[in-house]
C-alpha cells in the first residue's frame, strides 16, 4: 500500500492509462486522472473506463488538455509525487496526415507536463515513449543503447523529442525521468483502431479484415498488465536520474500468425482483404528486455494466445460495443 502518495496519470481515461490508474488506486495511491477525452476514437469508450475508475474514492478525474499549461495548473492544485505521462496523439499512420498537430500535442504537451513537474517540485516523471523510435533498424532485438534512433514517422519523432526534453529537465532541474518504450500493447480496453481489436470485431461480424503487405511483418506484442507492471517498476525506480527502457515481450509474432491465433481464439475464419504496405510501417519490432529486467524487475508473464483469450472475453462481455 502507498497511503499518502499522489500520482498524476495523463491519458488516464484511455487504454493503458485506465488500467494503470485502476492498479494505482487499488494499491492505495491517490490518483488524479487528467484526460481531454479526445475524439480520436469514441469518447463513450473512455467514459466507460472512467466509470470503472469511479469506484475509487481517492481517484479524481480532471478534463483538461495537456497543451494548456495554465488550465492544468488551475485544475490540479495538488503537487503529485509522481507524474505518469501517457497522454498523446497516437498512431503512426494518422501522424503522417497531420504531423503539425502531433508535434503540438506530443511535444508541447510533454514540455507542459515537465514544466508542471518543475513548478510543483515533482521529482519522478515516467514518460510513455514508443518502439517506433527505432525505425527500421535491422539490429534486433532492439536495445536501448542504440547510438542514434532513426524514426520514420512524425509520431515516432515526437516520442524521441519527448525523451530528449526529459533529459534536459532531468539534468537542469533534478527530475528523475524514465522513458518507457512501449511495444504494441494489447488486452482488454484496447483502442479500437489497433489491429487486434479491429480484426476481432470484423471477424466476429463475418466481414473482411484489411491486411497491409503480405502478412510477414512482425510485432512484439505485450499484454497490458505486463506493461502496467513495468510502469509500476518505473514509478519506484531511484537508481539514476534518466533512463530509456524497453517494455516489450522479447518475442515477435508475424501478422499471419496473429490472424491464425485470432481465428483459433474466436472460432471464426478470417476473410482477408489484401492491401499494399502502408508508409511509416516497419517490418518488425522486437524488444530486448534485459535492461527492464535489471532495473525494474520486469518480467512479462502473459503468453500471446492467453492474452488474446482475455481480450476476447472482454470484447464479448462488452457485446462488441468497445469496437464501435
Amino acid at each position: 500500500m502507498n497511503p499518502g502518495r499522489l500520482a498524476l496519470v495523463t491519458g488516464g481515461a484511455g487504454f493503458i492509462g485506465s488500467h494503470l490508474a485502476e492498479r494505482l488506486a487499488g494499491d492505495g495511491y491517490g490518483v488524479i486522472v487528467l484526460d481531454n477525452l479526445d475524439p480520436f476514437y469514441s469518447v463513450d469508450i473512455k467514459r466507460k473506463n472512467l466509470k470503472i475508475l469511479s469506484q475509487f474514492p481517492r481517484l479524481t478525474f480532471v478534463e483538461e488538455d495537456i497543451c494548456d499549461l495554465k488550465a492544468i495548473e488551475r485544475a490540479v492544485p495538488e503537487s503529485p509525487d509522481v507524474i505518469i505521462h501517457l497522454a498523446a496523439k497516437a498512431g503512426v499512420r494518422p501522424s503522417i496526415d497531420d504531423p503539425v498537430s502531433y508535434q503540438q500535442t506530443n511535444v508541447l504537451g510533454t514540455q507542459n507536463l515537465l514544466e508542471f513537474a518543475r513548478k510543483r517540485g515533482t521529482k519522478q516523471f515516467v514518460f510513455a515513449s514508443s518502439s517506433s523510435i527505432y525505425g527500421v533498424s535491422p539490429d534486433v532485438p532492439w536495445r536501448e543503447d542504440v547510438a542514434v534512433p532513426q524514426p520514420i514517422s512524425p509520431y515516432a519523432s515526437t516520442k524521441i523529442s519527448g525523451e530528449l526534453l526529459g533529459h534536459v529537465y532531468s539534468h537542469l532541474f533534478g527530475i528523475r525521468f524514465i522513458a518507457l518504450r512501449f511495444f504494441t500493447v494489447y488486452g482488454p480496453r484496447q483502442r479500437p483502431d489497433l489491429a487486434i481489436h479491429k480484426f476481432a470485431k470484423l471477424m466476429l461480424a463475418g466481414k473482411p479484415i484489411p491486411v497491409f503487405g503480405d502478412g510477414s511483418t512482425r510485432r512484439d506484442y505485450t499484454f497490458v498488465q505486463d506493461t502496467v507492471q513495468g510502469i509500476l517498476g518505473a514509478i519506484q525506480y531511484e537508481g539514476s536520474a534518466f533512463e530509456a527502457i524497453n517494455l516489450g515481450n522479447n518475442k515477435t509474432v508475424s501478422l499471419a500468425q496473429l490472424i491464425e491465433d485470432l481465428e483459433r481464439v474466436l472460432g471464426k475464419k478470417a476473410i482477408i482483404n489484401w492491401m499494399p504496405e502502408q508508409p511509416g510501417d516497419v517490418p518488425a519490432t522486437w524488444a530486448s528486455t534485459e535492461k527492464a529486467a535489471a532495473l525494474l524487475g520486469y518480467e512479462p508473464a502473459t503468453a500471446f494466445v492467453d492474452g488474446l483469450a482475455k481480450f476476447r472475453d472482454w470484447l464479448l462481455a462488452e457485446g462488441n460495443e468497445g469496437a464501435l
